[in-house]
């Protein structure tokens, strides 16, 4: 039997739970042999039940590595994270495509790895039916369109703006972490903060050594005086020297 795909534990440090989204957000559904119903561990339910189950924690550490699914369980997702007072980190593990991308707007910090992946398109449905239904499933996709786009902007905040994002979002556009980073859509790319610091720490010690160096330069005796003696010097010579003339 498969494994889960999608999965809640608790992790390793207290008051935390880890979340693992590593395959389609989809929703329950119906065994067509059987007939009973199979609870899906993608769903918004699921998650629902997980969090009730952990009322105590803190910290939620959400890992995504999924091409995205089911746009009204994933944006069920995203507003019980968006919602739950606990401290919320998205680590992008591979790819966030469509409404998994939107999942991981919901954390207060997303953090991707250099080589992983955002993919984001506007919504989109399946339809069959005559010219009414037709046109009123293009105008009903438009409004679900911008509610899981609102998602974008705001975690983007003035990073990005809707008219920049409309654009991404007709080319279908696959974001490398840099240009994540650069629309607001991630916070930091894993291992890039820690050379940033490391960089910093040495410009801070170069410019430490610049400044004495400029002091030292500042404070240096002139070459004409280097060879004069102070007073305690002289005085100090005059007097071997009158004790060397006593004892000859």
């Amino acid at each position: 039997m498969r494994g889960p795909i999608f999965l809640i534990k608790q992790a390793a440090e207290p008051n935390a739970m880890d979340l693992y989204i590593y395959d389609y957000v989809k929703g329950d559904s119906v065994n067509w042999w059987t007939g009973e119903k199979e609870e899906s561990q993608t769903s918004a339910n699921y998650i629902k039940n997980q969090l009730e189950q952990h009322p105590n924690i803190t910290q939620i550490n959400i890992y995504i590595n999924s091409y995205g699914g089911d746009v009204k369980e994933g944006l069920g997702i995203y507003n019980q994270l968006k919602r739950h007072l606990a401290q919320k980190t998205a680590y992008i593990d591979g790819f966030a495509c469509s409404i998994a991308s939107v999942i991981a707007m919901a954390a207060d910090k997303v953090v991707m790895g250099n080589n992983t992946l955002m993919m984001i398109h506007h919504a989109s449905m399946a339809i069959c039916g005559n010219a009414e239904e037709l046109r009123k499933a293009a105008n009903d996709v438009e409004v679900i369109d911008k509610a899981s786009c609102s998602s974008y902007l705001t975690k983007a905040g003035d990073k990005l703006n809707e008219e920049t994002l409309n654009q991404l979002l007709d080319e279908q556009t696959w974001l490398s972490a840099e240009q994540c980073l650069q629309y607001g859509l991630c916070d930091e790319i894993a291992g890039k903060e820690d050379k940033q610091i490391t960089e910093a720490q040495q410009r801070f010690e170069q410019s430490i050594k610049d400044k004495l160096q400029q002091i030292e330069m500042k404070i240096q005796v002139p070459k004409k005086f280097e060879q004069q003696k102070t007073n305690a010097e002289k005085l100090m010579a005059a007097f071997n020297k009158k004790l060397e003339d006593e004892n000859k």
